[in-house]
């Protein structure tokens, strides 16, 4: 019996349900890379940002997640070069879906017992996400936003709902905007932290 298609799962109804020692027998995430591109890249090197913005809550499965992930890679790897990006994916399909299995075999009315005992066995796992919440992050030089833009729109159409494409004013993946982020190294107040920075307050040592 194959996957159920996106819409049975589509709405989030019931409570959370995850992985635990009570729930065992999950099979493992679609999605195992999260990032894709120059993710070592300096913080300076790509100051440019684009979100995937989902526009519903619902849930989106883990196979539609690394679907979008492909896409999105195989796009920007086309049209802006392997080394010039870098692509996160923002949400981790945590929510365990269960199935209730039917039998469609002859006599399978004797072995069936209908909604009798109907909890289900875990079949997959899926993401639920909020108005709002960035799905997909894209990092790269300002030259290559209009590739960033055509990634994120093919991404799109790997997930149900609506979502929108939002241009950020963000430094890359920090949390401050262009011309503060700009203001704030030329006076020695951040420090370079992988593809992140650390604000340097000047009071004692920042622990490097």
């Amino acid at each position: 019996m194959g996957r159920r298609p996106a819409r049975c799962y589509r709405y989030c109804k019931n409570k959370p349900f995850i992985k635990s020692r009570y729930c065992r027998g999950v099979p493992d995430s679609k999605i195992r890379i999260y990032d894709a591109g120059a993710k070592r890249e300096s913080v300076m090197t790509f100051p440019f940002v684009a979100h995937l913005v989902s526009d519903e809550r619902e849930q989106l499965s883990s196979e539609a997640l690394e679907a979008a992930r492909v896409a999105c890679n195989k796009t920007l790897t086309k049209f802006a070069g392997k080394d010039n990006f870098h692509l996160r994916i923002r949400v981790h399909p945590f929510h365990v879906l269960r199935i209730n299995k039917m039998l469609s075999c002859a006599g399978a009315d004797r072995l069936q017992t209908g909604m009798r005992h109907a909890y289900g066995k875990p079949q997959g796992l899926t993401a639920r996400v909020k108005i709002g919440q960035p799905l997909i992050s894209v990092r790269a030089k300002d030259v290559h936003k209009a590739a960033c833009i055509e990634a994120l729109r093919r991404a799109k159409f790997k997930f149900p709902g609506r979502q929108k494409i939002r241009l950020s004013r963000k430094w890359g993946f920090t949390k401050y905007n262009r011309d503060v982020f700009e203001k704030l190294m030329s006076e020695n107040r951040l420090r370079i932290d992988g593809n992140s920075v650390q604000y340097d307050n000047h009071h004692g040592p920042l622990g490097y």
